[in-house]
């Protein structure tokens, strides 16, 4: 396939960052994967591409300035995507520092070498629905007021309003993909969905080996968790990172809600996980414990993507159920290997 474009993505490793690499590589792009230094393999997600001729691995880390000038004047990528950050809401709270450096100051540094050494690269900056906080806006979109409220959204804040200044004050083609929730197989273990569909699995690996229902608290723990009334507009990561693509093919740099436009809690999340793969009541086995709680959190998030459609022609094409089915599956599949 002919190499039409390069792309430099941060956050490689992660779940958007993976389907992404994927999705570039099918277009013909030459992908350059930004790695942190790590003792441990955290290449999970990614273990096949890595030897793919058009996809590179470097380490490096978006805090260190020096570090992103040099990568960014050597490679002159076409497109950046900005997908590294400290993502978890309620760790944020318990490293606030560390959330700031890392989803401000990375995002400051990139923008700054695409200024000073490649003008021409086009810049996607990884937005959030937190940004909104405890809005009374039913359906948020690009223009609705932002009142974030934990340190993640906060110093996503402060990137979001980088890429508008680096776009009005130093004509750089940056855009900002303001994404709502989103989830995949690949979903990180320290989230309450990848919890949820793992503990399913677990339930249905036990069944399989075992005659009859699991009974909480004697043939296996139960399942710990904080505020299940959250409600949150959820979609599959395949169609954000699809989103994000489009944003920087279209003629001019702008800022873009993403999202299902339907709202969940996370007890309709559990609902569906227990009940449409395994027949249970998660009641059985789900226990409210206020140590999870945040000290602040997010009541009602909902996207209103219209503009994108508009737009970009951007829409979703995977369903909530369908989203929640593959990744409890994929747990299970898993357990499944394990035990042959």
């Amino acid at each position: 396939m002919k190499i039409n474009k390069t792309a430099l993505i941060t956050g490689t490793t992660g779940q958007d960052g993976s389907y992404l690499s994927e999705l570039l590589l099918e277009k013909g792009y030459k992908v350059y994967g930004l790695i942190r230094r790590s003792s441990v393999n955290t290449t999970e997600r990614i273990t096949h591409l890595i030897n793919k001729s058009n996809f590179e691995l470097i380490e490096g880390d978006i805090t260190d300035s020096a570090c992103i000038y040099e990568l960014i004047s050597g490679i002159k990528p076409n497109e950046v995507y900005n997908l590294a950050a400290m993502s978890h809401v309620g760790t944020s709270f318990k490293q606030p520092v560390v959330s700031c450096t890392v989803n401000a100051i990375g995002p400051l540094n990139i923008l700054e070498a695409i200024r000073q050494t490649s003008p021409k690269t086009k810049f996607y900056q990884a937005s959030t629905s937190e940004l909104f906080g405890n809005t009374d806006v039913v359906s948020q979109s690009e223009i609705t007021p932002m009142k974030p409220n934990s340190p993640y959204a906060i110093s996503k804040l402060y990137a979001h309003q980088l890429v508008n200044l680096y776009r009005n004050a130093y004509n750089v083609f940056a855009c900002a993909g303001i994404l709502f929730n989103h989830e995949s197989p690949r979903r990180g273990e320290n989230f309450v969905t990848k919890k949820i569909t793992k503990y399913v699995a677990m339930l249905l690996n036990w069944m399989d080996l075992n005659d009859g229902f699991p009974t909480k608290g004697v043939d296996v723990p139960p399942l710990f968790l904080g505020n299940i009334g959250t409600k949150r507009d959820w979609s599959h990561a395949k169609d954000m990172v699809y989103g994000m693509w489009l944003m920087l093919q279209y003629n001019k740099p702008d800022d873009y809600v993403l999202g299902s436009g339907k709202t969940h809690s996370v007890e309709n999340f559990l609902d569906i996980a227990f009940a449409g793969s395994a027949g249970l009541d998660y009641k059985d086995y789900v226990v409210i414990d206020k140590k999870f709680y945040r000290p602040m959190d997010i009541n009602l998030l909902c996207a209103d993507s219209s503009k994108a459609k508009r737009v970009l022609g951007w829409k979703p094409t995977i369903h909530f159920t369908d989203m929640i089915d593959c990744m409890v599956q994929d747990d299970y599949e898993k357990l499944i290997k394990c035990r042959d």
